[in-house]
């Protein structure tokens, strides 16, 4: 599929991204799809994370049902299709990013830092851009410097609308347990490096 071709299918929906940017930051009318999304999640629902629900993961949110990762693919460094399910029995970060986004670009240092803490264990942390074949090179640099991450992308903006509920707000971060189902949810951006988040990961680790 020819460049031009791609570009103007992922228009309106990068529009609507780069809106909801400002809603994270308290700004614009996209702040009305960040509350309406919170909404949707119950952090009343699986204990067992509800409790870590605080400080620097404050805004983790926790899905009111169970709910498995969505099949579709995204693209890995070398182009070929990856979907969360190819990394069951890990836990899993899944963060959706931009170049344009700056919160993206401001917290991506942080998940450097917690794919490195968790090396060499069943954690997996995966940043999926979700910028066009335009910017995917200037993506590919930006995670090149913040090693141990692997490069991920998704040009056609498929993931953010086949999560349940669907997010528009950028950054996203959902964390899947080792069975592949969704056990937490951060809109906006998160400090990953923090004892708080690693709590997080680390109650997941311990489940079965």
């Amino acid at each position: 599929m020819s460049e031009g071709h791609d570009q103007s299918g992922e228009k309106p929906r990068s529009g609507a991204l780069k809106w909801a940017l400002w809603g994270v930051a308290g700004v614009g009318v996209a702040a009305v799809v960040y509350i309406i999304a919170q909404a949707s999640l119950n952090p009343a629902q699986q204990g067992g994370l509800k409790s870590l629900a605080k400080g620097e993961m404050a805004k983790l949110t926790i899905p009111a049902e169970a709910t498995a990762a969505p099949a579709t693919s995204f693209l890995d460094a070398d182009g070929k299709p990856v979907r969360i399910a190819d990394f069951k029995g890990k836990v899993v970060v899944m963060n959706l990013w931009a170049t344009w986004c700056a919160p993206c670009k401001l917290e991506m240092p942080t998940l450097a830092k917690l794919a490195a803490e968790y090396q060499g264990k069943p954690v997996e942390v995966i940043t999926v851009a979700i910028d066009g074949d335009r910017d995917a090179d200037k993506a590919r640099q930006f995670i090149a410097q913040n090693a141990p991450l692997a490069f991920y992308r998704d040009p056609k903006l498929k993931m953010p609308y086949e999560l349940k509920p669907m997010t528009s707000a950028m950054p996203t971060t959902v964390i899947y347990g080792k069975d592949g189902i969704e056990k937490g949810r951060v809109l906006g951006p998160a400090e990953w490096g923090s004892a708080d988040a690693k709590a997080v990961i680390d109650k997941l680790l311990s489940e079965g």
